[in-house]
């Protein structure tokens, strides 16, 4: 094969790994000279018909000089992808520029492969190419008879307009996301997730591959786990010595190696030693199992070398159409009937109950297992993904979005991959099933080795507004979590915050009362509190009446027998009584044997009831834990009873040119490396004087980042908010008494006399501010008494600007994190918030809500609604900001930081007063316009 010829490195980013509509994965990449002996065989493989709707003529073999022409592309005005499945081409996109603006577009996919979604995917990728080389629509010629290229383009949510020229149908559609194109991609997305999970977590078959006959064997446990838990699927196992030997391990079906396995496998577990992975993969790649459970060890957890080794089985598994489960997993669980499968290290079998669990952790994946069912909590699968090099949460949540068998989720994380993808997952799963998570090294932000994930540089405060918004239950233990998944496993929602309390202890009554004051819940009356020595008959119908009364949406119920008496004839009571109910209740059993659990339901009429076989009523060993778990759940009802909101239009927005001014300052600015550059506009600052010789876009030290400040209103930073509706109020430097005298007459008084320095933007008290100067004495005063209070460096940065109107001053920002990507956020100005870190938090897209959400979040946030007799500020106006910041994060990854400060807020609409940002070169986001598997979403 001659070497390959000198071309254009394409971006790294174009190429991924994608599921497709089967569930099967495939490698997506910019074709390559070196592909033309693999294209001339794709060409080969396909049918007549295929050719022609390609070719439009009978075309049985690529010439040479074709060759050359489809793999030798520029990578800008000529755009090829390949599709492979293992080293062979299943699918071919490309697309050739016509002018600045049209590119024509055309795929092919190999007959076998048609009907995967290959083609969509392909589309996707090409457009999402497109759309950064700037090209905004793509034509395609396409035979009327090839309705299923014409569907293609119309199922991928693009409207394209058509013409009919010489029995040709000629195609053309804009290239921006539309809502119902990004709606096609995401329900696809989630379909094909969802399906490459199902195949794993009820296989219907399952090979253990190093399943040794020594006992003490991770191969040996899994199976002899498989066996004992009853598993319904075909189970074979690899153990080339006891073939040789004519025996079989544990009286399974034993084969040499995997692709001798006669009957299809879906699932290979292997129990074998990270140097015979690689052999292994590629015994199942020839198999075509479709998904590998890797528990063995040595991978990133090890060092670099195990880094290499994961990304490796990765990339090949992937590369032949399976997903992978770990390395250094502790395995899969599923309890339905149907499957009841083990195959994990755990030595028993869970019992069935709606709980999905995730964990990410191999080493405690087994004790966090036990440790629920001590409680009493089943599940319905349970998926231990060790180092979760491929399958991560993010597919799970997918997985149990369709699957009937959980409604609620549990996740054990020890990092977040990929949390704009998870937080768009879960906020729409969590409308229909709760999702609890624990998060380990929340404060230290602190990773297990072998997680190779960006790192963010947000507070912990915005990672959990971040979940919060997503309407997810976050805990802080993992008795926590088991406290809240037995709430909402067996219970239904509260419908508010008002509870009742029913015992007969006054202590715990008084505890329960304090407890649910803190957790900010309404305690209906007076605790009803019966005899210490009240019978079983006297609590059911204390505890009938409150569920019955309308004025109750939940209810706390305790009970401490009295000595030389057993108290399960009250257990039992209760388990009876909220059986009929339809109101949450949580018990607090200060004697029962175990801390916490579940109270049984009677057998009879929990058949009758079709309540779960394992329990309905929640109980704790203390009052605080019972109401910790329902102030959770009951803030959950909030989040699911409230509407998600509406992403706002707005008519304004001139995406186009604030695109072009971003462009071109990160085109230009970022390429020069050293000292000041020239504006945008060639415009410094207005007023003369040494102030007006430093221009508002800059580069500081780091020759990768464009500092730019709103100052005057033709400068970058004034004019690119300006195109998202964000008019900032333009200031003028003034070097002495007499020209800022000259100013306040020409701009009108009263005036503002501030210093521009950063370090005086949150210090009010520092003396570089003087508001509401009035007339020309105010203004020389001011002027005067800066000059000699503050620094040179301060003193040399004094403006003037028009008084706004008196309100609270605001801080609005944004930050482009390398981990969530843009991150908005909103607190009140000043030093003690600041110090405090007193922030609201939301990550773009914003809706209605988020904003409204957003405005509420700050703890100082009442006084917005007006203290001591001031009136509210116009919260309206707020949000509207809010909203404007928002998309302009969402819409320009290159915005590293925006900071408005200060925004007064007044009783009536805002002015922003100052802004200063930092233009970055963008990493790609986690969240891409195309599907894509990351390494581990989450």
């Amino acid at each position: 094969m001659p070497d390959e010829p000198e071309v254009a490195e394409p971006p790294e980013h174009w190429e991924a790994d994608v599921v497709l509509r089967d569930g099967r994965t495939a490698r997506l990449r910019p074709i390559r000279p070196s592909d033309a002996e693999r294209l001339a065989e794709f060409h080969r493989s396909l049918s007549e018909e295929t050719i022609y709707y390609r070719f439009f003529a009978p075309y049985p073999e690529l010439t040479p000089r074709d060759l050359t022409r489809f793999t030798t592309v520029d990578h800008h005005d000529r755009v090829a992808f390949v599709a492979l499945t293992g080293d062979d081409i299943i699918g071919v996109g490309r697309f050739d520029r016509v002018d600045e603006r049209d590119a024509e577009v055309a795929f092919v996919i190999r007959d076998a492969h048609q009907g995967r979604g290959l083609g969509s995917v392909l589309l996707e990728h090409l457009a999402a190419a497109a759309r950064e080389l700037g090209v905004r629509r793509f034509v395609a010629e396409v035979l009327p008879t090839n309705r299923r290229m014409l569907a293609t383009f119309e199922e991928a949510g693009y409207h394209p307009s058509h013409k009919m020229e010489d029995g040709v149908v000629s195609l053309a559609f804009d290239l921006e996301p539309t809502e119902s194109s990004v709606a096609v991609r995401l329900a696809r997305e989630h379909r094909a997730e969802s399906r490459s999970v199902a195949a794993l977590v009820a296989p219907e078959s399952l090979v253990v591959v190093g399943a040794s006959r020594d006992p003490r064997s991770l191969g040996n446990r899994v199976l002899r786990h498989l066996l004992e838990g009853g598993y319904t699927g075909r189970l074979s196992a690899v153990n080339r010595a006891a073939v040789e030997e004519g025996v079989q391990v544990l009286g399974v079906p034993t084969y040499a190696s995997v692709s001798e396995i006669p009957e299809p496998v879906t699932l290979a577990l292997l129990a074998v030693p990270h140097d015979e992975v690689d052999a292994v993969v590629d015994d199942c790649a020839a198999a075509r199992v479709r998904g590998l459970l890797v528990v063995a060890s040595g991978y990133s957890e090890s060092g670099p070398d195990g880094v290499a080794r994961q990304r490796a089985l990765v990339r090949k598994a992937r590369g032949n159409g399976m997903r992978v489960i770990g390395p250094n997993a502790l395995g899969i669980v599923n309890t339905d009937p149907a499957v009841s499968m083990n195959a994990s290290l755990a030595p028993k079998l869970p019992g069935h109950a709606p709980i999905g669990f995730f964990s990410q952790s191999g080493a405690l994946g087994g004790t966090i297992l036990a440790r629920a069912v001590r409680r009493g909590l089943g599940v319905s699968t349970f998926v231990s993904a060790g180092n979760r090099a491929d399958v991560s949460g993010n597919d799970l949540l997918q997985y149990w979005e369709d699957d009937e068998q959980t409604s609620v989720v549990l996740l054990y994380l020890e990092s977040v991959g990929n949390p704009r993808k998870f937080t768009r997952i879960a906020r729409r799963l969590s409308r229909t099933k709760p999702v609890v998570a624990m998060r380990t090294g929340r404060s230290t932000q602190a990773y297990p080795i072998g997680h190779a994930i960006r790192r963010t540089t947000l507070p912990v405060a915005a990672v959990d507004s971040m979940f919060a918004q997503a309407g997810i239950v976050e805990v802080e233990s993992l008795g926590e979590m088991f406290d809240v998944a037995g709430l909402l496993a067996y219970q239904p929602l509260p419908a508010g915050r008002r509870v009742a309390i029913v015992g007969n202890s006054d202590a715990l009554a008084v505890l329960a009362g304090d407890a649910c004051e803190g957790a900010e819940l309404d305690v209906v009356g007076e605790p009803m509190t019966l005899r210490s020595d009240c019978t079983p008959q006297d609590l059911a119908r204390a505890l009938a009446a409150v569920l019955d009364d309308p004025a109750v949406d939940s209810v706390v119920v305790s009970h401490v027998p009295t000595l030389g008496h057993d108290g399960r004839a009250w257990e039992r009571v209760v388990a009876e009584t909220v059986v009929r109910g339809a109101k949450p209740v949580v018990a607090v059993l200060v004697a029962a044997e175990e801390e916490s659990g579940l109270l049984a339901t009677p057998e009879g009429e929990a058949a009758d009831l079709a309540m779960p076989e394992h329990g309905s009523v929640p109980f704790y060993g203390t009052v605080e834990d019972a109401v910790r778990a329902l102030r959770r759940v009951t803030r959950y009802a909030e989040w699911r009873a409230r509407p998600l909101g509406d992403l706002p239009e707005f008519s304004d927005i001139d995406h186009k040119r604030a695109r072009a001014i971003v462009d071109q300052l990160v085109g230009e600015e970022l390429d020069s490396a050293e000292g000041p550059v020239p504006s945008l506009t060639g415009r410094g600052r207005a007023g003369g004087g040494p102030a007006a010789t430093t221009n508002t876009a800059h580069v500081d030290d780091d020759p990768d980042e464009v500092v730019l400040y709103a100052e005057d209103p033709d400068d970058d930073l004034t004019l690119l908010l300006e195109q998202y509706g964000i008019p900032v109020w333009p200031v003028v430097a003034v070097t002495s008494a007499e020209q800022a005298v000259e100013v306040a007459d020409r701009i009108g008084y009263p005036v503002v006399l501030k210093t521009l320095d950063p370090r005086f933007s949150s210090r009010t008290d520092l003396g570089g501010l003087r508001l509401n100067l009035e007339n020309e004495r105010a203004v020389r005063t001011a002027f005067r008494s800066m000059s000699l209070s503050l620094d040179p460096e301060a003193a040399d940065r004094l403006v003037l600007q028009h008084m706004a109107t008196p309100g609270v001053a605001c801080v609005v920002g944004s930050t482009e994190d390398p981990l969530f990507g843009p991150v908005v956020s909103f607190g009140l100005a000043g030093m003690v918030p600041e110090l405090l870190g007193d922030r609201g938090y939301r990550i773009p897209p914003l809706t209605d809500t988020d904003a409204h959400d957003l405005v509420d979040a700050p703890g100082a946030s009442p006084m917005l609604n007006g203290i001591g007799g001031t009136e509210p500020v116009d919260h309206a106006a707020i949000e509207d900001l809010l909203l404007r910041v928002g998309q302009l994060a969402d819409d320009v990854p290159e915005l590293g930081d925006l900071r408005l400060e200060p925004v007064v807020v007044a009783e009536e609409g805002l002015a922003v007063l100052g802004a200063r940002a930092v233009l970055r070169r963008p990493q790609a986001r986690s969240d891409a316009e195309a599907r894509r598997l990351g390494v581990g979403d989450l």
